[in-house]
């Protein structure tokens, strides 16, 4: 067991160090969904797609994931200070880059690298934190505090930079990530003593292979999630070729993990059955959580809030994850039975998803939509926690490093399929929608020509000549209804989302073997990635 002063020198508070490496990795989350606070400024900024910018949050995950097995023989090979003063000039040249460059091919090169840093933080930062907590009722509380961290930066970056990005330009945001890094890294080079966690091991046989082979498969399987519908999936040659490499990079990496003495994941994993359920149930759980923005995009573009009073109101959904977050710790700390919690959490997640079938309409009051935010956090946050505890305690100690990286692809990759099942479905509802009211636009319609002169006697009485009260009748005609499509799309996504959650609390309820995985921390356990 390690002294505080080990790694921090005597005269430091317990209390200064905790803020110190919280504001260590602050910075990292705000950086990782950092382009998903405002989609518009964000693709403005660089003259970026909209498919662009949900690249650039694809392969910073990549990175994050594709480099955490590797970056523990880093975190070996150097001391602590040095590899944070690392890591905190890399996180800040590659946001100064991000900040000066108009290039979207430099900006996905410099997010990837990102990632890759941002695991650097996390692992060893964490590993300060959980060396310093030594019961599993402490390390079960870190556990629930990081990732309750995580599923809050969505929203927190919503309200926190919606007015730097109404007062400036989006790539200020940037240059704020920058000097937030500044006093974490001064704290760290006045606090911290220079020395190592464990041995100094040499930077022999690192296993670049597959490094690169997983990396190279998260990067084609986003950009195929990501750019698919646009290019209508296998009909576009690009495509059809990502395809093809996906399945010569995986089966290589497999095979290479099968006869690796130290393999990158160890795939003896996947014999354990609790294992693969925790996999599948964090699957759900992933489409279910990025579905959400399906809700702010309802208040930004049909009731047409402005960023501003969207962070506020999302505020709401932080104070339910912290809730659920809270709930779930206890029931962890009590050895209550994992399947309640799935059930309580999926079962919230059910009645927010079917409460907004009813309130997605044309106009409606902000007061209407608070409690369903609230109910939407309180499930996550139910949810999140136990789950990824649930999936690195069904396997045997000496694996939990697999499953720990297996983990993470797997909210990887359930972030990718989201991803794709939205721009799917919305392509596809909103135009078998826009198509049905098409149907009924023509002049035999009553109540379309009613509606008409309504609108031609609004705006002649606000001064518009005869002219144009034409053009600007069928204009807004038009807006109304891209508006009515966007509504039904929302609808019926949330509809399917509505099923699958009913027969994910029903799966869950009819298998009692979940029980049998015993939810506990050790010490040899990994910290949370």
């Amino acid at each position: 067991m390690l002294e505080k002063s080990f790694l921090f020198k005597e005269w430091v508070p317990e209390w200064l160090v905790k803020i110190t490496l919280f504001m260590v990795l602050l910075p990292g989350l705000v950086l990782f969904f950092l382009p998903l606070t405002n989609l518009n400024a964000s693709a403005g900024n660089t003259g970026m797609e909209t498919y662009d910018v949900y690249y650039s949050v694809v392969l910073f995950y990549a990175g994050y994931a594709s480099f955490f097995s590797l970056e523990r023989r880093f975190f070996n090979f150097l001391a602590a200070k040095e590899y944070f003063v690392i890591i905190t000039f890399i996180q800040l040249l590659s946001s100064y880059i991000c900040f000066m460059t108009d290039k979207t091919l430099v900006l996905f090169i410099f997010r990837f690298i990102q990632g890759m840093a941002f695991t650097m933080t996390v692992n060893l930062a964490l590993t300060l934190i959980f060396m310093r907590l030594h019961s599993e009722r402490a390390r079960t509380i870190g556990y629930s505090i990081f990732f309750g961290m995580l599923v809050c930066m969505i929203p927190f970056n919503n309200f926190a930079t919606s007015e730097i990005v109404d007062s400036f330009n989006f790539n200020s945001l940037y240059k704020c990530v920058m000097y937030s890094y500044l006093p974490a890294l001064g704290l760290l080079l006045l606090l911290m003593n220079d020395v190592r966690i464990n041995v100094k091991f040499p930077l022999y046989k690192l296993d670049w292979q597959s490094f690169l082979l997983y990396a190279a498969f998260l990067c084609l399987v986003g950009y195929i999630m990501v750019y698919g519908q646009q290019y209508y999936w296998l009909e576009d040659p690009v495509i059809r070729g990502c395809v093809g490499l996906i399945f010569i990079i995986l089966t290589l990496f497999i095979v290479r993990q099968i006869y690796a003495k130290r393999p990158y994941f160890n795939l003896e994993i996947f014999r354990y059955r609790n294992f693969k359920v925790g996999l599948f149930l964090m699957l759900i759980f992933y489409i279910c959580r990025f579905a959400f923005g399906i809700t702010t995009n309802y208040f930004q573009f049909v009731l047409k809030l402005d960023p501003i009073n969207i962070g506020y109101i999302t505020l709401l959904n932080i104070g339910g994850i912290v809730a659920g977050v809270i709930i779930a710790c206890v029931f962890v700390l009590a050895k209550r039975p994992i399947r309640l919690l799935w059930i309580y959490g999926f079962s919230i997640l059910l009645v927010f998803h079917f409460w907004m079938i009813w309130l997605f309409t044309p106009q409606a009051n902000e007061s209407e939509f608070f409690i369903p935010l609230i109910l939407q956090g309180l499930g996550v946050g139910l949810i999140m926690t136990p789950t990824i505890i649930y999936v690195v305690a069904s396997v045997p100690e000496k694996y939990s490093a697999s499953a720990a990286g297996i983990c993470l692809f797997m909210r990887c990759f359930g972030f990718y399929l989201s991803i794709a099942l939205i721009n799917y479905f919305e392509l596809l509802s909103k135009g078998i929608h826009y198509n049905t009211f098409q149907d009924h636009v023509s002049k035999q319609n009553p109540v379309l020509i009613q509606s008409v002169h309504k609108i031609n006697h609004l705006l002649s009485i606000h001064g518009a000549s005869v002219a144009n009260t034409a053009r600007m009748s069928n204009k807004m005609l038009v807006n109304t209804l891209n508006v009515q499509t966007q509504i039904r799309f929302a609808i019926d996504y949330y509809e399917l989302i509505c099923i699958m959650l009913v027969f994910t609390v029903i799966l869950v309820a009819l298998f009692p073997y979940i029980n049998r995985t015993i939810m506990a921390l050790t010490k040899n356990q990994p910290s949370p990635f």
